[in-house]
């Protein structure tokens, strides 16, 4: 079955798309990623999508013109995949809001409206994919415990790390997976406002800063860090707002902001004891912070998820591929004991027909070239 995944993360930079066929073969998925790609907002889009998010305030009007713009570039993404053949898109569409209140996540909102990908398309859609974990207890995230789980699942003693806007972890040897804290949120968010450049190209503007241990020491004293997992967060928390107002040079302040990034990834890695640690995301394109990872996280013995024929920057599209292929076939995508919720949930809302199909749950998952 041919799956397209599509994907924007907490950076709003653009929508991640993945072709991925999938063959059950007994206990083993094989997964053969056919295509994939990145396709940029538009500036209209990007604007409404920065202007929306916290700490700002927005009105109905802003939601639904924000639903339709991302549903419709979702769909023109799906559609020049169309000469391939999917059979099922699967939509992450935008997150907007994840509301966290006392460590209990009780709502999330993602825009992106599917019926334009429906309709663009002819295809049915698997959408809303965090909602019912969220309604079952759980933290609704992160999904990619799943993808991990299945990837890894010859790999004992390895971890899997994503840095986007917000850095998750996934332990499967301990059934674990949740949110460290800021990936690149803090670091996108401190250039934007520092430079009006969207991001700190190969951490080149914190390099050549240094660390202010003062500033760094108040950061980690955020309670978000000392509660346990299942736990998750967002730019509810980690945006331009939470930025100090301490009287810091641009390079100075980059350079603790990618420290707080590194140093609260290492932290959980080595409570885990990880013999090896494969990242994947945005933020390995960041030299500056993969090198302080590395350091900080010695011996742990760090890879990226290219390794294991997984694109760093395809891990997220691939991941909602695989969901929409678990939801196809009737099959849970979570892992109650990675999001707390109370059961496990097969996820997303369908748009349009779904032909019935069967399939047993893998135990593994391995992408073929």
């Amino acid at each position: 079955m041919r799956v397209l995944g599509l994907s924007s993360g907490t950076s709003y930079d653009g929508i991640d798309a993945a072709l991925v066929e999938f063959e059950p073969d007994g206990a083993v998925l094989r997964a053969r990623l056919l295509r994939t790609g990145t396709f940029p907002y538009s500036d209209r889009t990007r604007d409404a999508i920065r202007a929306a998010l916290p700490p700002n305030q927005v009105d109905l009007g802003a939601v639904c013109r924000l639903d339709t713009w991302i549903g419709q570039e979702f769909a023109e993404a799906a559609a020049s995949y169309q000469d391939a053949e999917p059979e099922l898109v699967c939509s992450h569409g935008q997150t907007l809001f994840h509301w966290v209140e006392g460590g209990a996540a009780l709502g999330t909102l993602q825009l992106g409206q599917p019926a334009w990908i429906a309709e663009r398309t002819g295809l049915p859609v698997v959408a809303d994919v965090r909602a019912r974990d969220v309604a079952a207890g759980g933290q609704g995230a992160p999904l990619a415990a799943i993808l991990d789980t299945l990837l890894l699942a010859d790999r004992p003693a390895a971890g899997a790390l994503n840095i986007g806007g917000i850095a998750n972890l996934s332990v499967p040897s301990r059934q674990l997976a949740y949110d460290t804290g800021p990936g690149n949120a803090l670091i996108d968010a401190a250039m934007l406002r520092l430079t009006g450049r969207a991001y700190d190209e190969d951490g080149e503007l914190a390099r050549s800063g240094r660390i202010l241990p003062g500033l760094l020491g108040d950061l980690l004293q955020d309670p978000y860090y000392a509660r346990q997992p299942p736990k998750s967060t967002g730019k509810e928390l980690f945006h331009a707002g939470y930025l100090p107002t301490a009287d810091a040079g641009p390079a100075d302040l980059l350079a603790t902001l990618t420290e707080l990034t590194a140093v609260t990834i290492a932290t959980e890695v080595a409570e885990h004891g990880l013999a090896s640690l494969v990242v994947s995301g945005g933020g390995v394109r960041n030299a500056y912070l993969m090198e302080r990872l590395t350091e900080l996280v010695g011996p742990t013995v760090v890879t990226t998820s290219d390794a294991l024929g997984v694109p760093v920057d395809a891990k997220e599209a691939l991941l909602f591929a695989l969901i929409g292929w678990l939801t196809a076939h009737g099959l849970a995508a979570t892992l109650p004991a990675c999001t707390g919720a109370r059961t496990a949930s097969v996820l997303g809302s369908v748009t349009g027909p779904l032909p019935p199909r069967t399939a047993t749950t893998p135990v593994r998952l391995v992408v073929e070239p």
